[in-house]
């Protein structure tokens, strides 16, 4: 079988989710009480990938996310900003070393209520020839190109012979790689059959802390309050009333504030959600 490693993208900007990423990159952010890279580097080891199979970038607050990473997964960092998601594999190509890579977007939520994290994305891996470009799909939305019907869903299989002749300078995937495989007849389309979002906007960030964890209080959080359909991180104060919110840990809902559908972080920062 093809020698794969995996490889989570996590050098963005998170320009979207701002001002919340102005506190701690995008990759950082909780979903249901877990931070969004946490989520991905579960489903890999759930795939079977040692932590020294695995790979990390980062360039934006990159200092967070190192301290977080640091001992489960090599770590690149991107010293003069995010070189995008070629780029990224392209400043990696010495640690990937003629594998494959399975590259996964740090910010895709994914949930399948049948199958958990790793088995969920298995079939990318199932049966695979080692020279074919694999992407994760759904249907494609309305308004959207895709590929040939279908939208990609956070998760990518991509041949050594694609890795090879990606430079570390700014790039992406879909030009360099993606498309050039369909145009050639070597993009294999998976299907997924749960839910994915790509979290980079304050409502799907909102929609996926929903889906994963609605009504969850960390034990560490201190409610007197009133939370329904929220989910409320450890050492958060909510001594108001939240209603389908997300508030983070640390974070403090005054006994004065009514807040719904919103994204609380710090003493007063709040980021609608809908």
């Amino acid at each position: 079988m093809t020698a794969v490693c995996a490889v989570v993208l996590a050098a963005g900007e998170g320009l979207r989710l701002r001002p919340l990423t102005e506190l701690m990159p995008k990759s950082l952010c909780p979903v249901g009480n877990l931070p969004l890279i946490d989520h991905a580097l579960r489903r890999v080891a759930g795939l079977g990938f040692a932590p020294d199979a695995v790979a990390v970038n980062a360039a934006y607050l990159a200092d967070q996310v190192v301290r977080h990473v640091a001992g489960r997964a090599h770590l690149s960092v991107e010293p003069d900003g995010p070189l995008g998601t070629a780029g990224g594999l392209g400043r990696l190509k010495g640690w990937i070393d003629g594998r494959g890579a399975l590259v996964g977007n740090s910010d895709a939520y994914l949930a399948d209520p049948h199958r958990g994290p790793g088995p969920d994305v298995a079939a990318l891996l199932d049966g695979w020839s080692g020279e074919t470009v694999r992407m994760l799909t759904l249907p494609v939305l309305p308004g959207d190109d895709g590929f040939s019907g279908r939208r990609f869903a956070g998760f990518s299989l991509i041949p050594w012979r694609y890795l090879r002749d990606l430079a570390a300078q700014p790039s992406d995937l879909v030009r360099l790689v993606w498309r050039p495989a369909e145009q050639a007849g070597e993009l294999e389309l998976i299907g997924y059959d749960g839910i994915y979002l790509d979290t980079g906007t304050p409502a799907t960030y909102l929609e996926a802390n929903l889906h994963a964890a609605a009504g969850t209080t960390d034990p560490a959080a201190t409610v007197t309050g009133h939370a329904e359909d929220s989910v409320v991180g450890a050492g958060a104060v909510v001594a108001g009333r939240v209603t389908r919110c997300v508030v983070w840990p640390d974070a403090v809902v005054a006994a004065d504030e009514d807040l719904t559908d919103v994204i609380r972080a710090g003493p007063d920062l709040t980021v609608p959600g809908r």
